[in-house]
């Protein structure tokens, strides 16, 4: 196992169909002890309680420092350490450039990207005083190709400034013995892309990747273990696609 005697913190995890939850489910089936963040508690503590006892579910609003303190401090209280953070949490808007008013970029902008701060922030102090840590932020392949199938604008810039947050962060930690890299996956089929798909999308959709099939959350989650676990020992400020070959640069 991989991830044997280990703690993850994973934000965003207790929709039933989505990546956070995969990787959960995938951490614990590699030894990790999980602690799933969630702005529904009560989702969050089911999630939790249906991977077995031993893991806890938390609630967290990623976009409010305070929120995400007390999170990190149940965390660190309950798992007496973490070796592991996933910022995994999001929100899309489908709409046009014009269409986006203050509200909207304001909240894209501070789930997507400032809650990855926020949490970073309140996690990191931890890992620099035991000199190891692994932290993994979502982005999108929208970010780096101006746009994506069910995001704005507005989105594609949120998930862009995740890169530079995460290889700036990777960076400034590396020698702390803080690894931090990015997954960026093109569509995969979660909450946010139910029932959205009509057969003639998805069709066209599937012309353009080469795989010929849209992403499942467990592909996803497969890459989120890779980055967690020594396998990527000597990995950080990466940027890993998992798009099937939507987009190949």
């Amino acid at each position: 196992m991989l991830l044997q005697n280990r703690t993850a913190a994973i934000s965003g995890a207790a929709s039933a169909r989505g990546i956070g939850l995969a990787t959960a489910r995938l951490f614990a089936d590699h030894g990790a002890r999980i602690a799933i963040l969630d702005i529904d508690e009560a989702a969050a503590r089911a999630a939790a309680a249906a991977l077995g006892p031993q893991h806890l579910g938390v609630a967290c609003d990623v976009a409010d420092k305070a929120s995400c303190q007390a999170a990190a401090d149940q965390v660190i209280a309950s798992f007496g350490h973490l070796d592991i953070l996933i910022n995994n949490a999001g929100v899309t808007q489908p709409v046009k450039t014009l269409e986006i008013d203050e509200a909207s970029w304001d909240r894209i902008q501070d789930i997507n990207c400032k809650g990855v701060l926020f949490l970073s922030q309140v996690f990191i102090p931890h890992m620099q005083a035991r000199k190891r840590g692994s932290i993994a932020c979502m982005s999108s392949v929208s970010a780096q190709r101006g746009g994506g199938i069910f995001g704005g604008p507005h989105y594609s810039s949120a998930k862009a400034g995740v890169l530079g947050l995460a290889k700036a962060m990777a960076r400034e930690f590396g020698p702390d013995g803080i690894r931090v890299n990015c997954v960026t996956p093109g569509l995969i089929q979660t909450d946010i892309t139910g029932g959205k798909l009509t057969d003639e999308m998805r069709r066209d959709i599937i012309k353009g990747i080469p795989l010929n099939r849209l992403g499942e959350a467990s592909d996803v989650a497969g890459i989120y273990l890779f980055l967690a676990s020594d396998l990527s020992a000597y990995v950080t400020g990466a940027v890993i696609d998992v798009n099937g070959g939507m987009l190949i640069h």
